[in-house]
């Protein structure tokens, strides 16, 4: 019960990855008994800031590939936690996009390339465009500066839609993304369902508000005494598709039934 028999201390980045070191070094002076960390940047923050000090990782792309941890069975070391990646999740986005236009041909990929291992979601998606029957397009970004001339290059690539590739950089940035899509008239789906709340017009993923309850187990067990070591991280296990209706009007895409049904939500105002 926060207030009684926890204290949580909370830091938000605003979507500025630069924020994390510090924030990250604050909380070891703190003395903090477990850091939470979200999203790479931070997670990486966290490790720089300390190697004695339990992390628990919500969110990360890719904690092997990163080198957070030594395996998802046996991490080792002060880190574990939940993984974001799966490898089934990039290849549906671009079958729902597909499927809600049949006749796409070209798929923009929009990625942030100051993570790099994003790229592996990248090459997840390249992977999987053959079978769905689309090429790919695919854009580095490393600021929201350059946000506008990668719309303008799928424009005149002639792009039928946007696949997003998660970062922080991105996701403290999706309002401006989804602004841009539909001022190009392009249907973009995102990395996690709630993404679709900001204007895209779709997002699929793993379910995050789990993820973050979940991760409230690893807390518990870290504070009654288990090694992060000894705690293997876990995979999503539920996934949610949102829609956004108000997108596909502006857009003057109709989403078809087989889509909708599909949904786990759908935003229509």
């Amino acid at each position: 019960m926060e207030g009684q028999n926890v204290a949580i201390e909370w830091r938000e980045a605003e979507g500025q990855a630069s924020r994390f070191p510090a924030f990250a070094a604050e909380l070891v002076r703190l003395n903090a008994d477990v850091i939470v960390a979200a999203v790479n940047p931070a997670i990486e923050a966290a490790r720089t800031a300390t190697k004695t000090i339990p992390i628990v990782m919500v969110n990360p792309s890719d904690p092997v590939g990163t080198g957070f941890i030594r395996s998802l069975a046996r991490p080792g070391g002060n880190v574990t936690g939940l993984t974001y990646r799966t490898p089934e999740a990039v290849p549906k986005r671009l079958q729902l996009l597909k499927e809600t236009i049949p006749r796409l041909s070209r798929v923009a990929v929009l990625w942030d390339a100051t993570e790099p291992v994003r790229r592996r979601q990248v090459e997840e998606a390249e992977r999987a465009a053959p079978k769905v029957g689309v090429h790919l397009q695919v854009l580095e970004v490393r600021s929201p500066a350059d946000l506008e001339g990668a719309f303008a290059a799928m424009t005149r690539e002639r792009a039928g839609a946007v696949l997003v590739e998660a970062s922080a950089m991105l996701a403290g940035n999706r309002a401006r993304v989804a602004e841009l899509a539909v001022k190009s008239r392009l249907p973009t789906i995102g990395w996690f369902g709630p993404i679709a709340d900001a204007g895209f017009l779709m997002g699929f993923g793993p379910n995050l508000r789990e993820q973050y309850r979940r991760a409230a187990y690893f807390v518990d067990r870290i504070l009654k005494g288990a090694a992060p070591a000894d705690l293997p991280v876990e995979q999503p296990t539920t996934f949610e598709l949102i829609i956004n209706l108000k997108t596909a009007k502006a857009l003057g895409i109709p989403i078809p039934p087989s889509v909708l049904l599909q949904a786990d939500r759908v935003i229509e105002q």
